[in-house]
């Protein structure tokens, strides 16, 4: 079972079917290709369906996923395969070969790039540089190769009109050290189509005139007709160009007659063909109009007729063509061919082949070519089974296993109708091919009936008269194992010639091309010299396959089966019956009843341990039994399974594939519980892990907090340790800074340390120094940060009128110790003169006295009477501005607000509002009542109930200060010193 691929994406390996039928083969097969899967197996062969779409499956993550692996330990792929034979070369000294099979359009040619491209990634990068030089042979090779053997047909646009064998050559530590190309029946003429203009006609300008080409390819027949493929740019090869477009220029030769003599009707095209071909214009009209005939002694020129001259003129641009394409094979091996290797100093040279070769075709018309392609086809199929079961026996006896009789479709019955001597169609041919006189197709067909009329996969119309799919005297009938094909006789004869008049060898031989010369070696006999009749294109091709046949079955095999799902080259699109011929003629159905016959799995004993161990009680996580063999049995048994499978030496044999699937099912279900249980363990031991680093780092941070705690206690401890005995009491120390643990508490102890600092200082004060204490205490709190001079720096006396008027000092004196006699109030708070503003809008001057018990408003003028009282429980609240001023406004609850601005300072510029307004609060506390202060501009009062506003304006020309009356209220101006 191949991991990572979960049944979603259908059975991996068409081994494992519950049925085996075409039904289901191609039910399973379509699932794959619509989920993207495009590779699958049948045991260790690789099934490809061409997904006509980039795919991003051949990346180097990818390669690695597959370098070193087994087969079954990845997805299907061909990588897979492709590392196998490589294993296999590399541990086992093995040679093996990769065959590529399938009609064309199926991918064959680009399965093999990406099995070479594989092969070269996961060489020894020790010897980089002798590797990436091989590596770009062989992969090189291929363009070259393509740009001459392919061909734009109705099935691909690529597609090879030629078979091709690389064998690639290791040295015994596995790098590759060169390769030597082998091609087969290389396409001259037919099924070539018309390719668009842009494709064919490419080329810098002054090389197209050098060519004598023009760049419309209507202008040229062969092109017209599809006997050639040619294309400019894919032929810029040195002298290789020139006879390349000899090719093309040949078809546009035109013959005719005057009497009984044979013309040139275009002669001027023999000029240019003479000198693209470095010969004489003479000898080529001569070569193209007359045969060189020797009867006995004596040589003559025997002239052609015009159908002749067109046969022979065909003939030349076949040959040329092919020996063309046979010089760049010859020179690509002289590159990448092993070179000094001598196996007793470097060690056993091992090889990997890849065979990529035209698949089974069956058209509306089939020639010669698809006969011989078929024949191939059936040569590979019979290789293939006849290798497949030799492994399978094989294998069964390595592992000690009862080897039994397999049934299969032998298809040697149909190889040999092919090739038999005497007897097989080949043989006819080539016997017709050699009769004197005049020989047709259709004696051909005729000399076929007679010879192959009881033949069970021959027929033609002659022999089944009312088969109407049968034309007469032209078409018969093959029973492939592939199916049922017709073939029609046309062009068998000449194609199976295929020779070419020694007039024109000899032309070409002695041509001042050395590469051109150096193509027609037999060019050099003379025609008396000539005796021996070359071989048949059916003779070549028949030894070519035998050869490569030979070669294959002396190496271990591994396959690649191509699938094409569609003619419209759509990546969506899965053609039933288009697949259900291509698998049948594949042979693919077949190969998994082989496959199944005997046992459908097997793997090595520690293989399948790996892999289904945990299903046992005995075997996980791992048994103490005497060999893995004997778990393994032991774990069958334990699944009930002993019965359906066999004990070979190293491996274990399931017969069934519902075996494999049970085994998968508990497998699924087992390795659920286990990571379950894995997921609970490893998450358990990371919380512990966790648990352990969290609780070292609580005992490191709870100790480093121990350490800085003390140490910062320590500090504090040694900086006030003498704070009694300094002048300051500490004041002037600097507190250590904390860790961020300890900042509160430090603010905790510096407010401890400050009230400690403050009780020190005022113990020793008088009752009347608290009272100011505290006044300037609260003044601080209400306006700092409000006022500018608060006077905090200074003595507060309270009573400003003795001092600051000491003329009338005797006077306020009488009248104060009148109002205490007669009001009862204990001290006086604050006194000083004001300015002040009355009801009438009048300013005068005034004095101010407030006690514990009431404001008094006095008249200095008059001694100091006293004109309105007003008790302190009726004043609410004080309002100040925020500037420099001495503005004040006492607010009442009966809303008679009292507006002044204190004056008379001594000395001049004194600042007693901080003073005023201290006094009042710490005064209310004492007697827990609460005044409310206000810092604002403009203030807001009220006159006898009348809402009134007082702003204060600073004026640069005034003296004192002076309340004047506004719209709004009131205006205060003071100096603007």
């Amino acid at each position: 079972m191949a991991e990572h691929e979960s049944l979603e994406f259908g059975k991996a390996d068409f081994v494992l079917l519950d049925n085996v039928s075409l039904e289901e083969f191609l039910a399973n097969l379509k699932l794959r290709f619509e989920k993207g899967r495009i590779y699958s197996y049948i045991g260790e062969v690789v099934v490809s369906v061409n997904p006509y779409r980039a795919m991003n499956i051949y990346g180097r993550d990818t390669i690695e996923q597959y370098k070193g692996r087994e087969l079954y330990e990845r997805p299907p792929h061909l990588f897979a395969i492709a590392d196998a034979a490589y294993k296999a070369m590399k541990r086992r000294n093995k040679d093996t070969c990769i065959v590529i099979s399938g009609e064309s359009g199926a991918g064959k040619t680009e399965a093999s790039k990406y099995i070479m491209q594989y092969i070269a990634a996961i060489t020894n990068p020790s010897q980089r540089a002798e590797v990436e030089r091989v590596k770009n042979m062989l992969l090189k090779s291929n363009c070259v190769l393509e740009a001459f053997g392919n061909a734009k047909t109705n099935r691909n646009d690529n597609s090879s009109r030629f078979g091709k064998y690389m064998d690639i050559n290791f040295d015994f530590k596995g790098d590759p050290i060169g390769g030597h190309i082998n091609n087969y029946l290389l396409e001259k003429v037919g099924r070539v189509v018309h390719a668009r203009e842009e494709q064919r006609m490419q080329g810098d300008e002054s090389l197209l005139r050098s060519l004598h080409i023009q760049k419309d390819p209507t202008a040229y027949s062969y092109i017209k007709v599809g006997v050639t493929k040619t294309s400019v740019a894919m032929f810029f090869l040195s002298s290789l160009i020139y006879e390349e477009h000899c090719v093309l220029l040949q078809g546009n030769l035109k013959f005719g007659n005057d009497g009984d003599v044979t013309l040139i009707e275009n002669s001027k095209l023999v000029a240019v063909l003479g000198e693209l071909l470095s010969t004489k214009e003479e000898n080529v009209e001569k070569a193209l109009l007359y045969r060189t005939v020797a009867t006995g002694r004596d040589v003559i020129d025997k002239q052609h007729t015009d159908q002749e001259a067109s046969y022979g003129r065909d003939a030349l641009a076949k040959a040329i063509y092919e020996r063309l394409f046979c010089w760049i094979v010859g020179r690509i091996n002289d590159i990448i061919e092993v070179k000094n290797y001598d196996a007793r100093i470097h060690g056993k040279n091992t090889v990997i082949g890849v065979l990529d070769i035209y698949g089974f075709e069956i058209f509306q018309n089939n020639s010669f070519e698809q006969f011989c392609i078929n024949y191939c086809n059936e040569k590979l199929q019979q290789l293939f089974i006849q290798l497949v079961l030799k492994q399978e026996q094989e294998e069964y006896q390595r592992e000690g296993i009862p080897w039994k009789h397999i049934d299969y479709f032998n298809n040697q019955i149909i190889v040999d109708l092919v090739e038999l001597q005497h007897k097989g169609i080949f043989s006819v041919l080539d016997e017709a091919c050699m009769n004197v006189g005049k020989v047709t197709d259709e004696m051909f067909l005729q000399a076929l009936n007679s010879k192959l009329a009881k033949h069970a996969h021959y027929t033609s119309r002659k022999l089944s008269p009312t088969d109407k799919s049968l034309e007469f005297d032209r078409d018969f009938r093959i029973r492939h194992y592939a199916g049922d094909v017709v073939y029609s006789v046309l062009g068998f004869i000449d194609k199976n010639k295929d020779t070419l008049f020694q007039d024109f060898k000899r032309l070409l031989y002695n041509s001042s091309n050395p590469v051109l010369k150096a193509m027609w070696p037999e060019g050099k006999l003379s025609i008396t010299e000539v005796t021996k009749r070359p071989l048949t294109a059916a003779t070549l091709f028949k030894n070519s396959m035998i050869s490569l046949v030979e070669n294959l079955a002396s190496k271990e095999p591994y396959y690649v089966r191509c699938i094409k799902p569609n003619d419209v080259k759509s990546p969506l699109l899965f053609e039933y019956e288009r697949c259900k011929h291509q698998v049948e003629y594949l042979g693919l159905l077949e190969n998994v009843r082989v496959r199944r016959a005997g046992f459908a799995n097997r793997q090595t004993y520690p293989r399948f341990l790996q892999r289904y161990k945990m299903i046992s009680e005995f075997t996980w996580p791992n048994h103490d039994l005497p060999s893995d063999r004997e778990a393994v049995k032991r774990l069958l048994q334990g699944c009930g399974f002993e019965h359906d499978v066999a004990y070979g030496k190293t491996k274990v044999f399931i017969r069934t594939p519902r075996t494999i699937f049970s085994l998968e099912e508990q497998r699924a279900e087992m390795v659920q519980r286990i990571v379950l249980f894995l997921q609970k363990v490893w998450r358990g031991t990371i919380a512990r892990m966790r648990y352990r680093r969290m609780r070292a780092a609580l005992i490191i941070l709870r100790a480093y907090r121990r350490y800085k705690v003390k140490s910062y206690i320590r500090e504090v401890n040694r900086r006030f340790k003498s704070v009694r005995s300094m002048k300051d009491h500490g004041k002037h120390v600097k507190w250590p800074t904390p860790p961020k643990v300890l900042r509160r508490f430090e603010e905790a102890l510096r407010n401890i340390y400050n009230r400690w600092w403050a009780w020190t200082l005022i113990k020793g004060l008088s009752p009347e120094e608290m009272l100011q204490v505290r006044a300037k205490v609260a003044t601080l709190e209400c306006l700092k940060g409000q006022r500018a001079d608060l006077g905090l720096q200074r003595a507060w006396e309270g009573n400003y009128l003795k001092r600051d008027s000491p003329e009338t000092a005797s006077s306020f004196t009488l009248v104060s110790s009148e109002l205490q006699r007669k009001d009862k109030f204990m001290r006086v708070l604050f006194s000083c003169n004001v300015r002040k503003i009355n009801r009438f809008n009048k300013a005068e001057n005034r004095a101010v006295l407030i006690t514990d018990r009431h404001l008094y408003k006095m008249d200095p003028l008059k001694q100091y009477k006293p004109m309105k009282s007003i008790p302190l429980y009726n004043v609410t609240g004080v309002s100040v501005s925020p500037g420099k001023d001495q503005l004040v406004v006492f607010h009442t609850k009966d809303n008679r607000d009292l507006i002044v601005c204190l004056q008379g300072m001594v000395p001049a510029g004194e600042s007693r509002i901080g003073e005023l307004v201290g006094t009042l609060l710490s005064h209310f506390k004492s007697e827990k009542r609460k005044l409310q202060v206000n810092i604002v501009s403009p203030i807001q009062c009220s006159m006898n109930g009348r809402k009134c506003t007082v702003v204060v304006e600073t004026r640069i020309n005034q003296s004192q200060p002076e309340f004047t009356k506004s719209r709004s209220g009131y205006i205060l101006a003071v100096p603007g010193n």
